[in-house]
C-alpha cells in the first residue's frame, strides 16, 4: 500500500528544491509496473538498470537520454503474420519508462540479450565541481586582495 507523502511543509521552508520535490512526487505517480526493471549499483560510481522486455526486438526500443532524463520507450511492429492465438500472456503493448538521473550521470551503452535491456550508468563529477584544496599563504595587508594569475596581461 502506498500513501502519498505532502511535501508543503518542506517546500515552505527551502529554496532551490522544487526539481527535487518534483521528481519525488512524479515518481510516486508513475507506478505502472510495465516493464519490470531492476536497478543496481555496480560500483562507486557505476550503475545499471535492466528492463524485462520480453517480446521486443531491439529495433522496436528507442532509448533517449536528455539532460537529466532517460526515457525508453517500446512500441512493437505490426504483425505480419495472421495466426490466431489460443492464449497470449507475453505483453505486447507499448511502454514508456521514464527515469529521473541526478545530476552528472551519464548514459553509457545499452545491450540487449535473452529479453533483457542493460543500460549502463556512470557517475561523471567534472574536475570544476570537484573539491579542490586551496593554499594559505602568510603575509600582511599586500596580500589581502586577489592577484591576476601568472602571465595575464592587464586590460
Amino acid at each position: 500500500m502506498r500513501t502519498a507523502f505532502d511535501f508543503t511543509p518542506y517546500r515552505r521552508s527551502t529554496v532551490g528544491f522544487d526539481r527535487l520535490f518534483n521528481m519525488l512526487e512524479a515518481g510516486a505517480r508513475e507506478d505502472e509496473g510495465f516493464p519490470p526493471f531492476d536497478i543496481a549499483k555496480e560500483g562507486e560510481d557505476s550503475f545499471r538498470i535492466t528492463l524485462a522486455v520480453a517480446g521486443f526486438r531491439p529495433n522496436e526500443i528507442e532509448i533517449v537520454a536528455q539532460q537529466n532524463q532517460l526515457t525508453v520507450t517500446g512500441q512493437h511492429a505490426d504483425d505480419d503474420d495472421k495466426c490466431e492465438y489460443l492464449h497470449r500472456g507475453i505483453a505486447t503493448r507499448s511502454f514508456e519508462r521514464r527515469f529521473q538521473l541526478a545530476d552528472h550521470i551519464e548514459v553509457g551503452a545499452a545491450q540487449f540479450e535473452h529479453g533483457l535491456l542493460s543500460i549502463q550508468l556512470k557517475r561523471v563529477v567534472p574536475e570544476a565541481a570537484k573539491p579542490r584544496k586551496i593554499e594559505i599563504s602568510g603575509g600582511g595587508a599586500a596580500n589581502d586582495r586577489l592577484e591576476a594569475p601568472k602571465g595575464a596581461e592587464a586590460a
